[in-house]
């Protein structure tokens, strides 16, 4: 018997309006839901059948409403992932790419249009690099992401109008079965996951969507190009660069050693040629072409033949397909990717795909070529033998930690900090020659470390050096920090000519920002740093923190810091001849970073690109943008095209910067004094601790780190993911808009009502200004101060409580007041439908989920033996869910 219900399999998918087509599709899936529902938890059944939950349910159904209620959350987001990919296609057929918000044609357009002599060198310059972490804000498990994905894929199949109403009727039946299956499942990690577990679950995204999406990403620059600029020569050169953590990011996770980093390379290699030898076997298969009818020039066959020549075997692979002088030297390469006699270089590879490119063109075969041999040279310069470049993290006391034990152990102690030291490090650094390596004598810490270098140095001067990224230097404070990185990268056996490795500071207080001008000014002032980064190309890659400077200052002061930084770094770093690429650390949330891509990078600094931007794409955020491949082609797509556009077209706001530079200075002062004066607010830490699950956060399996990177003691503690994440989960999120209404009032009192002028002024002119007002907003609009004052229930001390959330309660009125005096708006986000639609569709089964969490969390805290609650991880879960970010 079927178990569709009635009308869900009825229902014109083809010709609805992408809004009517979503409602649609929530309509079908809530009616599967509910089936399901009725068959598992049939006593729940009513609590789901309103517009949100009516009441709470008793512990006894609480599990069972939680449970559901995740599922429906996690349905409509791929329903919505699954309209916009329709909706863009339906635009595209409409009006072309270049009506798309965020293609390579509508960039090329406007870059045509205002600057088509600056298209080229911008073009050239043109590489970006998403680089996967497994920081831990994913708060699903990967069996539940593969569900998803096989219902966004069931969704896509539903899409095709040609199925008759049996086959339609057997799509949604396997629907209801996949939901069925995220039922019976469960959304919990009953253990932490494993270092292995989360390398799998990074490189599963390249099988599942990247490795495919990129080829197309470079087709679709190729036809912009052809279109907008009639370019069809050009070559196209690699334009993204793909990096990961996972395996490399041992900064607070002493679980990463040399092997774990090691284990990731080679798994990394493994997958690449997994990918090759797929695509190989699909084009021997196609290309079944016959040397007596398709009579190759001279030179083809030479290096056709050649390629078998080379390969184990030869004499084999010429007696299979006899005269199919392509399938033989197609089949050579797959030979050579087996194992056998393998390729020393990725380039060697490139130059056979190449050749037989070439061959195909000199048979006039071109649309063959581009079909069956151009996608795979374009994955093999994109992704070498290593799928990823596999960047290392290291915190800087671990590294001057180590780099004094060994110097102590050399027989001469130099205290980090003194002038001694500095002049030690720069001396040795330049030496020819170093005294034996005092390795067995080491502690566990140091000798990890040391082996690391070494690897590293492999690595870096194998057959694929691009297999380890950059050392990034995560707390970097001073100068003498990042030349203690280059003198172990000495002893692990770097030459004195050149470092061969990025070591790139990772910049992320306030203070630090504010610094690092001079610490990269004198880094380059040392020889050996200034011949490395000559040898790099010249580029000097600087990461930016973007949750510490947050932590450490608040949205606004982090968000213009950053901005300052990258400027200051700019014109630092030009005095010596060297350009930056940035790195943004950014995370999901507002607080972390998040933005809507082409408005963030739009809103970097003018010249501060130069073609070149790399991104952290964290946790959920992952999973969000690369799951499936029309999405993940899309966000490849807006990132480079963004980038594209920054390079060739910014420039500076204008006769009115010097103006909105000083406002703006005085706002993140000021909004800084505020938001520290809450942080330093005597019983403020109690309070976090107790108006949120900050402490209960470590349950929640979902990551390798420990989980005593979790909770807090005292206020520098604070980490900056549970940090973000506690502030969500009771609604105050204050992490991304406290401290705003203070500074535009007290703006306001010294400049009088010239502020007001002012202040609107900035927000239609300066993107950097309106992007923190539009940040702000949306997440003053998603804040709740009626549930977060629930939460401060849960404090002990009445007046401790009452002082605080007087504090934030007060903050965000004048927080709301400003925003709306300067967007002159009525209401919060009605500029941001798509926000506002989507929150509506969860905001009351939130609020029952948050009643719950306070009440589980009471229990809980009462309780002495301190045993885990299973409804409060899956409140947990819920609220993540429902928002659409965990930290």
């Amino acid at each position: 018997m079927k178990t569709t219900r009635t009308g869900v399999d009825r229902m014109d998918y083809a010709s609805d309006s992408t809004a009517v087509y979503a409602q649609n599709l929530r309509h079908m899936l809530r009616e599967l839901l509910l089936a399901i529902v009725e068959k598992r938890a049939p006593e729940i059944a009513p609590l789901l059948n309103g517009e949100g939950a009516k009441k709470i349910p008793d512990t006894a159904m609480m599990g069972d409403y939680l449970q559901a209620a995740n599922i429906w959350f996690q349905l409509q987001k791929i329903v919505d992932e699954n309209a916009a990919v329709r909706e863009r296609r339906k635009i595209e057929t409409s009006h072309g790419a270049g009506a798309v918000d965020g293609s390579f044609a509508q960039a090329m357009a406007q870059i045509k249009e205002k600057n088509a002599d600056g298209f080229a060198s911008a073009a050239a310059q043109l590489c970006v690099g998403p680089t996967l972490t497994a920081h831990p804000t994913e708060a699903k498990r990967v069996t539940i992401l593969e569900i998803h994905r096989r219902i966004y894929r069931l969704l896509v199949d539903l899409e095709t109008p040609r199925w008759t109403p049996r086959e339609r009727e057997d799509l949604i039946e396997n629907l209801h079965n996949e939901i069925d299956l995220l039922w019976l499942s469960g959304e919990l990690r009953m253990e932490r996951p494993s270092l292995a577990d989360e390398i799998e679950w990074g490189l599963q995204f390249f099988r599942d969507s990247l490795f495919d999406a990129t080829p197309q990403l470079f087709e679709q620059f190729a036809r912009a190009r052809a279109e907008v600029f009639d370019d069809t020569q050009s070559e196209i050169h690699p334009a993204v660069r793909f990096h990961s953590w996972i395996g490399g990011d041992r900064d607070g996770n002493p679980n990463v050693t040399a092997e774990v980093t090691q284990d990731a390379i080679d798994r990394g290699r493994a997958t690449a040629i997994e990918c090759y030898r797929a695509a190989l076997v699909d084009a021997i298969r196609g290309l079944s072409i016959s040397g007596s009818l398709a009579k190759l020039p001279q030179d083809s066959l030479a290096a056709l033949t050649a390629m078998v020549d080379r390969a184990p075997n030869p004499e084999s692979i010429r007696a299979r397909n006899r005269g199919e002088y392509f399938r033989q030297a197609l089949s050579a390469i797959l030979a050579r990717l087996s194992g056998a006699d393998p390729y020393k270089h990725i380039r060697d590879l490139i130059a056979d795909l190449r050749a037989i490119e070439s061959a195909l063109e000199a048979i006039e075969a071109d649309t063959l070529a581009r079909q069956f041999l151009r996608p795979i040279r374009w994955r093999a310069e994109v992704f070498g033998f290593r799928t990823t470049s596999l960047d290392i993290r290291q915190n800087s006391t671990v590294v001057t930690d180590v780099l004094s034990e060994i110097w102590a152990k050399q027989g001469e102690a130099t205290e980090f900090g003194t002038p001694a030291w500095s002049e030690r490090l720069r001396k040795e650094i330049a030496r020819d020659d170093f005294p034996v390596m005092p390795v067995d004598e080491l502690s566990a810490d140091a000798r990890e470390l040391t082996t690391l270098m070494s690897v590293i140095y492999e690595a870096r001067k194998g057959e694929d050096p691009a297999s380890i990224g950059g050392f990034i230097l995560s707390m970097t404070r001073s100068t003498d920090d990042l030349l203690a990185v280059y003198l172990l990268a000495r002893y692990a056996g770097f030459s004195v000519d050149a470092i061969g490795l990025p070591i790139v500071p990772l910049f992320e207080t306030i203070d630090d920002l504010r610094n690092a001008p001079q610490i990269l000014h004198n880094l380059i002032e040392v020889p050996l740093v200034r011949r490395s980064l000559k040898r790099q190309g010249g580029k000097v890659e600087i990461m930016l923190g973007y949750s510490d400077s947050n932590k450490d200052g608040g949205f606004i002061c982090s968000t213009w810091e950053l901005d300052k930084a990258q400027r200051k770094i700019t014109r630092a770093l030009a005095q010596h001849g060297f350009q930056p690429l940035f790195f943004h650390g950014r995370g999901g949330s507002v607080s972390r970073g998040g933005a809507p891509t082409g408005r963030a990078i739009a809103a970097q600094p003018a010249g501060t690109i130069a073609g070149a931007m790399r991104i952290t794409e964290q946790g959920e955020v992952v999973s969000a943008k690369y799951a499936n491949r029309g999405t993940a082609l899309f966000e490849l797509e807006l990132m480079a095209s963004s980038v594209l556009a920054h390079t060739a077209l910014s420039k500076p706001s204008g006769k009115d910067e010097p103006e909105f530079h000083d406002a703006l200075e005085a706002l993140s002062g000021m909004s800084q004094v505020a938001y520290s004066n809450l942080l330093h607010r005597p019983g403020f830490v109690s309070y976090f601790q107790q108006a949120s699950p900050v402490e209960e956060l470590a349950m929640l399996k979902i990551g390798s780190r420990p989980a005593r990177r979790f909770g807090a003691s005292s206020l520098a503690d604070l980490r900056a993911i549970p940090w973000v994440f506690a502030w969500t989960q009771n609604r105050h999120l204050l992490t991304g808009w406290y401290g705003f209404g203070t500074a535009c009032e007290s703006l306001s009192k010294v400049r009088g009502t010239e502020a007001k002028t002012l202040l609107r002024k900035m927000y239609k002119r300066s993107q950097i200004f309106r992007l923190m007002v539009d940040e702000v907003e949306k997440t003053l609009f998603q804040a709740d101060m009626e549930i977060a004052e629930k939460y401060c229930t849960l404090v002990t001390d009445p007046a401790q409580r009452d002082d605080i959330f007087g504090l934030i309660k007060s903050e965000y009125a004048r927080s709301k007041e400003a925003i709306l005096m300067i967007t002159q708006d009525q209401v919060l986000a009605q500029r941001f439908t798509m926000l506002t639609e989507r929150y509506d569709r969860v905001c009351d089964d939130l609020q029952a989920i948050h009643l719950i969490q306070i009440e589980q969390l009471k229990h809980l805290r009462s309780d002495e033996a301190s045993k885990i609650s299973i409804p409060l991880l899956q409140s947990m879960n819920c609220i993540a869910s429902g928002l659409g970010w965990t930290g």
